[in-house]
């Protein structure tokens, strides 16, 4: 199956157009025609079967023919993450946390942040083409990039944590998770978390973790984060 993406067609929606990109893609390069079947999203979970009526590569129609709500997981993972040096890092990290399921990410800026701004534009089509890639319904919610002090003094619910590479006390992150349970996780930039980053953590409740012996680059630290939340969860769903 192809997933399309379209944000604009909601639980009413009986026809719409493609925009003239995908319009060409879907005549032009797949050879779509009247009366084939499309599938497409809108990045909230609903999951529409629609019939091509106009197959023009300017501007291709269809109707809705069938709907459906998919499911959301169990449980809500949201990762905050200091963008990495490398745009290409965090565009990585982006689309493999999408693939293996992440539900909103916040870019923080650290004490030791080497990169300060972010391309949200951009940011949000990798987030989209991961989703589609695989066959998912839900479009992690991209947060504007915020100063960690300000990020660190919200208000949170579910399970809250902080990967840092300090050697202090910390506790493994795959013993700490729980299934069915929302967390948070901080993942700090190359230079990691400073000295009084992680003691402002601790006082607003976040456990400090490790995610293993080896010592991770930031992108590669949240996939483990997030792997490690899938894993939980879907090993609890097999017992």
């Amino acid at each position: 199956m192809q997933l399309f993406y379209n944000p604009n067609i909601h639980e009413n929606t009986q026809q719409f157009s493609f925009e003239k990109e995908e319009s060409k893609h879907i005549v032009k390069v797949l050879r779509k025609n009247v009366g084939d079947l499309l599938h497409i999203t809108n990045g909230k979970g609903w999951l529409f079967t629609a019939e091509i009526t106009l197959a023009n590569i300017n501007n291709c129609l269809a109707n809705i023919v069938s709907k459906e709500l998919q499911p959301k997981r169990h449980y809500n993972l949201h990762v905050a993450v200091a963008p990495t040096k490398m745009n290409d890092r965090f565009e990585w990290f982006l689309e493999k946390a999408t693939e293996i399921g992440v539900d909103a990410i916040t870019p923080i800026i650290c004490d030791h942040s080497e990169r300060k701004t972010i391309k949200p534009d951009r940011f949000e089509k990798i987030l989209q083409s991961a989703m589609k890639q695989s066959l998912n319904c839900y479009v992690p919610k991209l947060n504007e990039a915020i100063a960690f002090k300000d990020f660190i003094n919200q208000d949170f619910k579910g399970d809250l944590f902080m990967a840092h590479c300090e050697e202090t006390d910390r506790k493994s992150l795959k013993q700490q998770l729980k299934p069915k349970q929302d967390i948070t996780i901080l993942i700090g930039p190359e230079g990691d978390f400073s000295t009084k980053e992680i003691d402002m953590a601790i006082k607003n409740k976040f456990i400090p973790v490790t995610l293993g012996s080896n010592r991770l680059r930031t992108e590669t630290a949240a996939i483990v984060a997030c792997h490690s939340v899938a894993f939980i969860n879907e090993t609890d769903n097999r017992l």
